[in-house]
């Protein structure tokens, strides 16, 4: 069996992804999508978090967005429900997106450029921790 390398598997990843950048994904979420911030509680609270976002946690996201998993969010999206993972800069997330896509979430992608992109594009940011 061949080595991949991260970069060879980030860009298989993305392959499979509709990517959105901030303001697309602004528009989306006005539109029913499912925003998903995925960052460790470290960036929140330096940074804050995008209103509505839903929190959940990288190293749990499948188990509580699998529909059938014990361990499920209680406002997990649907499965067909259009769902944008963020992290801090668009790199984790795509890797967790194309993971959603094989558990059946069609419609899952990520924000390109991630939290980051978003507050410098301007949109709304609520203030992390003091």
């Amino acid at each position: 069996m061949s080595r991949t390398t991260i970069d060879e598997l980030l860009a298989r990843a993305r392959c499979g992804l509709a990517r959105v950048g901030p303001r697309e994904a602004g528009a989306a979420i006005e539109h029913g999508a499912i925003l998903i911030d995925i960052r460790a509680d470290s960036q929140i609270a330096q940074d804050g978090t995008v209103p509505g976002a839903l929190v959940i946690a990288r190293n749990v996201l499948e188990w509580r967005l699998d529909p059938d998993c014990a361990y499920r969010h209680p406002q997990a999206p649907a499965i067909d429900d259009h769902v944008i993972l963020m992290c801090n800069e668009g790199y984790q997330s795509s890797l967790a997106a194309a993971t959603l896509q094989q558990l059946g979430f069609t419609r899952a992608t990520d924000l390109d450029g991630g939290f980051q992109a978003w507050r410098a594009a301007g949109l709304p940011v609520t203030p992390g921790l003091p």
